[in-house]
């Protein structure tokens, strides 16, 4: 199944994002609702609230949600308290609802504190919902009977938008009309979202394309950050590191709009080991493609072994590369992008090439002969760069 993370800050109107989403198909878990539930008459969350903080925070309708949250807002060690009979029943009937959901599902979790509790990495996709904040508190206080002083206090008490964006692998900008809103959404389910899914139940990746050069795009960074946090949550302990490689690493370099990471494992093994878990976060197996092409200073194809995943997301494409610590192919991944930004020359005779072969291949429908068709001039490149970290005394950054 597709896991979906929704969140936005009060007055946003997330709301509308997930009951479009409901509309199209989408399993929709509320974590809101679900706080609800687990302290509901009769059940044993309410029970252990009451024994924990008595009888006042206790009405004849079931907790007080009021007088509790003064109790707690004022009291850390009662809100430790608190979210520590709360939080666990509601992952319990989080995990619940997620289970009964179809393998070839889209769940949307929808989470008003995704961000501030640093949720994203356990998602194939998050989803921002966003409007300017005057239209929020317009909203907050024509709909709920909010005080103005207390909605624009609540909006300061959550995420930022900086925070949010940094989050978001989709923004949705809900200052306008619903039904402008709506139309991405159900752009979104049809173009993004069914593929998705689909292509992780399949275990393959996304379509990649005509190689094309883009324009450098001052967001790679942060969008391979949202991916190595996905890669080093599914691979645990076996990820000694996970770095953003590449031409899109290196700040001003047009490249194609794909990401490169590189896992880096104690040994092939341990690669191996992870290959149904990065499936399972988004990132199937290419099991062709098991070695780098070996560079004349290291000329032995054993030294070279690795292994290859690619996103299965058609909205971001992606390559995975999985090497042992100390390989020559892991090591000069990670020196290239150093050499680069540190060689202008290099890096536009690099570009050059790089443009040379996109319109020599700019019929072409597989990327992977753009990719073969750049070696000649890598294995050049990599006694040079050799070179220059010999003479800099250049070593992988800790």
């Amino acid at each position: 199944m597709l896991r979906v993370g929704l969140t936005g800050g009060i007055g946003s109107g997330k709301s509308t994002v997930a009951g479009r989403l409901a509309e199209h198909g989408a399993v929709v878990i509320d974590a809101d609702k679900i706080a609800r539930e687990v302290v509901e008459p009769g059940t044993d969350g309410l029970d252990a609230i009451r024994a924990a903080f008595g009888d006042d925070v206790i009405s004849a309708g079931g907790l007080d949600r009021a007088k509790l949250a003064q109790r707690v807002f004022t009291d850390e060690t009662a809100r430790v308290t608190l979210n520590g009979i709360v939080h666990p029943r509601i992952g319990a009937r989080t995990a619940e609802l997620m289970a009964a959901a179809p393998q070839d599902g889209i769940v949307v979790h929808d989470v008003p504190l995704l961000v501030e509790n640093h949720l994203a990495p356990a998602y194939h996709l998050v989803l921002v919902v966003d409007a300017p904040e005057e239209e929020r508190v317009h909203r907050v206080v024509r709909d709920r009977g909010m005080s103005e002083q207390d909605a624009r206090a609540r909006i300061k008490a959550q995420a930022t938008e900086e925070a949010r964006r940094a989050a978001a692998d989709v923004w949705l900008d809900n200052g306008g009309s619903p039904d402008e809103v709506l139309a991405v959404v159900d752009a979104l389910w049809a173009d993004r979202l069914v593929r998705y899914e689909a292509n992780v139940r399949l275990h393959r990746r996304a379509k990649v394309g005509t190689p094309r050069l883009a324009d450098p795009d001052p967001t790679w960074p942060a969008q391979a950050d949202r991916l190595r946090a996905r890669i080093a949550m599914a691979a645990g302990d076996l990820a000694r590191r996970v770095d953003h490689i590449g031409s899109t690493s290196v700040p001003g370099l047009p490249a194609k709009d794909v990401i490169d990471l590189q896992i880096t494992v104690a040994a092939l093994a341990d690669a191996d080991a992870l290959a149904d878990n990065l499936a399972a976060a988004g990132f199937p197996k290419l099991a062709w493609v098991d070695h780098d092409n070996p560079k004349p200073y290291a000329p032995d194809v054993e030294q070279w072994r690795k292994r290859y995943h690619a996103a299965a997301d058609p909205g971001r494409h992606a390559n995975v590369h999985l090497r042992v610590e100390g390989s020559p192919g892991w090591r000069y991944a990670l020196l290239f992008p150093d050499w680069l930004r540190a060689n202008p020359a290099e890096r536009d005779a690099y570009l050059a090439t790089k443009k040379d072969l996109a319109a020599r291949f700019a019929t072409d429908d597989d990327t992977d002969n753009y990719a073969e068709a750049k070696e000649t001039w890598f294995d050049a490149a990599g006694s040079r760069a050799e070179e220059w970290a010999e003479r800099t005394g250049w070593q992988p950054t800790p």
